[in-house]
């Protein structure tokens, strides 16, 4: 289903050529990878040319990372914080979940039998599956699933050689944004006082797993 989603939405929308960009997101994602064991995953990383501060993951590690984020993850750091949290969703299985709570998402499944059996019908079914991918993409994970995603992600960082205090100083960036205008990432990935604490009263754990 996530690779389903993946596609369609990168054929909707404009893939950064800056090079850059690409190259502090695949920096980061060859340094975390190596550290996160999911049997069956197959890593794929895409950088979005959109203003907006977002970063999503979908079931099976497809991430994808938006221009606009790389303005506050003004580190390898600070990107590597997020990009870590979002494959922690995945490795817990978050995303997964947060898909199958819009029932739209299963005619991902609809249009991958299309397209091998040769079914006319495919971009409808494929019209469908980006919709629920969208609707997926604009849905909340729950308190618990971003706490537990923080904790994962400043493990996958910190083990990755990275320096977790970092996941801090992102969250704080992204609160601080909010002054403005309200960034995509804060809709579903929401910045509080007990999440920056939470984190504070990790980091010793975190630390203790750098390498």
């Amino acid at each position: 289903q996530g690779a389903v989603v993946f596609e369609n939405y990168k054929r909707t929308r404009p893939i950064s050529r800056d090079p850059s960009a690409r190259a502090k997101v695949n920096r980061v994602a060859n340094r975390l990878k190596p550290v996160i064991n999911l049997p069956g995953a197959r890593w794929e990383f895409e950088v979005f040319k959109d203003p907006s501060a977002n970063a999503f993951a979908l079931p099976g590690g497809k991430v994808g990372v938006n221009t606009g984020l790389l303005k506050i993850a003004q580190t390898d750091g600070q990107l590597a914080a997020v990009v870590a949290h979002e494959m922690a969703h995945v490795t817990s299985n978050h995303a997964q979940s947060r898909l199958q709570r819009n029932q739209t998402i299963a005619l991902g499944g609809a249009l991958l039998g299309a397209v091998l059996s040769g079914d006319e019908n495919s971009q409808k079914f494929g019209q469908w599956a980006h919709k629920g991918g969208e609707i997926a993409f604009g849905l909340t994970f729950s308190r618990s699933q971003e706490l537990e995603a923080d904790r994962i992600g400043t493990l996958f960082m910190a083990r990755a050689g990275y320096n977790p205090v970092e996941a801090i100083t992102f969250w704080q960036r992204m609160g601080a944004s909010q002054e403005n205008r309200t960034p995509e990432l804060l809709s579903t990935h929401p910045v509080s006082k007990t999440r920056i604490q939470k984190l504070r009263e990790f980091l010793p754990t975190a630390r203790s797993q750098r390498r």
